[in-house]
């Protein structure tokens, strides 16, 4: 018999079957009546007929009426409960038995609610995005999305042919979010999310900003993730790394694209994979001394040319090397092997790309509405609106999601100087002043000063890293102290002005003496960094090799030289991968390193053996490190040597020392005096000039002694050979 059901109006059957109806739990699932019977209620389009059948035997228990010929049914069936039922469906002559989507009551916790409303919640990976469930005891997945602008939000994918009009969310308006429980949905499904916007109609389909993996590019589909069950092994060293913690300890990186280390393939077109670099990248890394890998964004992107610094998903590790288990894999096999991770964190700004976040839901909702606060015109990206509750979280909670869930060592945060000045790269009338007219980007500063916070707050030991090209006070200095929070900064003036006096023929070289002495005095207002990054060596800059003066063997022994000069500065050091052998052409991201310049001549080999021995020679003296931060580990001993192009320094420890003399001309300088701190001998332990690394094999025979003459106002000196180009390094002994 035909049952008469409250009546709902033709124009809200429309909005269901055309998929613009705000509340669809309002009228599709079970929903009890005044005599305790059910009226259920399903859109199924293309279906025939469709029955309520008890969920254990799949007796029938009511047939439907169809009531909209685009397939809407209703009918009213005697359950216990509402979960008693499932449907069976007819399409033609075949049936099949599914669960109703819309039968199954919300799984969203109050208090995650309320704290991402107020923009405090920490794990907000945790139920963002989606998650497999078992919900009455049917497992599927359970998507939950941030869309506060959005008419209507559908999850679609593979189980439902990217159809939005089956699987439209259930709408929290008063936190904005949207939810839908999708039974039978398992691990590895793709999926996005239709959007219909309140003014601009259906928008090109999402991918998942909280997604924990992603279709390959240049596809944009998100991937359902079951919860990882990778079985970490590296207690040792987080153990390790607790109780040395590093300011105090040698920190040398090497900063690696993984899509152009090395490649593999007949014309090297395939990318080494996540494991592929566990066993060749690690190894090598181990055996050249680094401590530590920084890897630029591993964050998902969508295009190859920006290297990854215009992610689409932050929270998904790219799946262009593998899984994210995968990439769990590398980073304990790095541990396993003493090596730390970082890698680089990109909060400043994000792509237009459609399936991003740009206008998520219709709106700026993820960026500033003004294009004067919400758009980068260098890099044609939006920034973040630092300034809302809910997008400062994502942000902050995805700086912890990494440590968390990947055991992860440090974050370089790229471009703050960028976040910190509202009038970055900018006229003067394209910026909108903060509310006390000035240029600082309030909002920024704040989320800067949050996740440093909560990042020491959770891993004491973490290493926070600042790409920070100006003068702002206080990037390394606690929160408390006023400062942001960071452990380190890049020392980007040193880079700058060291390969500007580097660059110059020697014989000019005296001219600019300033601009290698200049970082010593402010090398101790910040805990810095010395990079030379991938910035140095692309867009038409050349290679480090190329910057050097001279024939082919005085480019090499300039660099060597630099080189030395480099590991003996104060600050942790950082260089990017193919300078470590001199490559000789501007780095490519499409192709591989030139590793067959090794076979080639001695000289890309020699600056490799280079590198590895400063790398040993730095963290096994403690006088090149222990002090890196404080004023007391470095002592000039003769800074003004101008005319013969001579930097000579001390680094200290406790109560031992380490001379360091850097002759930057071409000419063998025999008979040097240089006073010294101490009487003693003065082992010779590196000498960039030698024989193994391409040098001309100059040198002080294994060291000197130290006399009784003064010398530079000190009562000691010692008198030394110093080669041509070169930087030598000599530990004291007593006598």
């Amino acid at each position: 018999m035909e049952v008469t059901i409250a009546m709902i109006s033709a124009a809200e059957l429309d909005s269901v079957v055309h998929a613009y109806h705000g509340n669809i739990f309002a009228v599709l699932g079970p929903h009890q009546m005044h005599n305790g019977n059910y009226a259920v209620r399903t859109f199924l389009p293309e279906a025939s007929k469709v029955i309520v059948v008890d969920r254990e035997n799949h007796s029938h228990i009511q047939v439907l009426n169809k009531i909209h010929p685009a397939g809407v049914f209703e009918g009213e069936a005697s359950l216990r409960s509402r979960s008693q039922y499932k449907l069976e469906v007819h399409y033609g002559d075949n049936k099949t038995i599914v669960e109703d989507t819309y039968r199954f009551p919300s799984d969203l916790s109050p208090t995650d609610v309320y704290l991402f409303g107020e923009g405090t919640h920490e794990k907000l990976y945790r139920w963002l995005g989606a998650h497999l469930r078992e919900i009455d005891g049917v497992k599927g997945t359970l998507f939950t999305v941030w869309a506060p602008n959005a008419k209507r939000v559908s999850v679609v994918g593979e189980f439902n042919f990217w159809d939005g009009r089956h699987h439209v969310m259930r709408h929290h308006a008063a936190s904005g979010l949207w939810e839908l429980f999708i039974p039978g949905v398992e691990a590895d499904t793709l999926y996005k999310y239709e959007i219909l916007s309140q003014s601009h109609g259906v928008l090109p389909l999402k991918a998942d900003p909280m997604g924990f993996a992603a279709q390959h590019p240049p596809e944009t589909a998100s991937k359902v993730m079951a919860p990882s069950d990778f079985s970490w092994s590296d207690e040792q060293w987080l153990a390790r790394k607790v109780e040395q913690g590093h300011r105090d300890q040698a920190v040398s990186i090497y900063e690696v694209h993984l899509g152009s280390w090395k490649r593999r393939g007949q014309q090297g077109e395939d990318y080494l994979t996540y494991l592929e670099l566990a066993d060749e990248l690690i190894p090598y890394v181990q055996t050249l001394g680094f401590t530590h890998i920084q890897l630029m964004p591993i964050s998902e992107f969508p295009f190859d040319g920006s290297w990854g610094y215009q992610p689409v998903g932050l929270y998904a590790p790219t799946s262009r090397f593998g899984s994210p288990d995968q990439f769990r894999e590398f980073i304990n096999r790095c541990h396993l092997a003493g090596i730390g991770v970082l890698i680089d964190w990109v909060p400043g700004h994000f792509p237009s790309d459609g399936h991003g976040l740009a206008f998520f839901d219709g709106s700026p909702l993820y960026e500033h509405a003004d294009p004067r606060q919400g758009f980068h015109p260098d890099w044609n990206t939006y920034i973040y609106n630092y300034g809302r509750c809910e997008v400062a979280n994502f942000l902050f909670s995805n700086a912890l999601y990494w440590f968390d869930e990947f055991h992860i060592d440090g974050l370089r945060v790229d471009a703050v100087a960028s976040m910190l000045y509202l009038d970055y790269s900018r006229e003067a009338d394209d910026w909108v002043p903060n509310v006390h007219g000035g240029r600082e980007n309030l909002e920024a500063i704040a989320l800067l000063k949050r996740v440093n916070q909560k990042v020491y707050e959770h891993y004491p030991n973490a290493m926070m890293v600042a790409e920070e090209s100006t003068a702002w006070p206080g990037v390394s200095h606690p929160v408390y102290a006023g400062g942001l929070g960071f452990g380190y900064k890049w020392n980007m003036g040193w880079m700058n002005d060291s390969l500007r006096y580097m660059s110059n023929d020697p014989i000019h070289r005296r001219y600019h003496h300033h601009d290698m002495t200049f970082s010593l005095l402010y090398a101790f207002n910040e805990n810095f960094m010395l990079p030379l990054s991938h910035d140095e060596v692309v867009h038409g800059k050349g290679s480090l090799l190329d910057k050097m003066p001279g024939d082919a063997w005085q480019k090499f022994a300039n660099l060597r030289a630099y080189y030395g000069f480099m590991w003996a500065h104060p600050g942790k050091k950082l260089l990017f991968m193919g300078c470590e052998f001199a490559q000789g052409r501007e780095w490519d991201h499409n192709s591989s390193l030139d590793w067959h310049l090794l076979d080639e001549t001695h000289w890309h080999g020699g600056v490799q053996k280079l590198v590895e021995d400063l790398n040993h020679l730095y963290s096994s003296t403690p006088a090149l490190y222990y002090d890196d931060c404080e004023a007391r580990g470095f002592e000039w001993l003769d800074a003004d040597d101008n005319g013969a192009s001579v930097f000579a320094f001390a680094r200290k420890a406790h109560n031992d020392f380490v001379v360091v003399v850097s002759n930057m001309t071409p000419v063998l300088r025999e008979g040097y005096r240089l006073g010294v701190p101490k009487l003693g001998f003065y082992k010779e332990r590196l000498n960039t000039d030698a024989g193994i690394y391409g040098g001309s094999e100059k040198g002080n025979a294994g060291g000197v002694n130290a006399e009784a003459v003064s010398s530079h106002g000190r009562e000691n000196s010692i008198t030394i050979t110093l080669p041509p180009l070169a930087t030598v390094v000599f530990e004291w002994k007593p006598e």
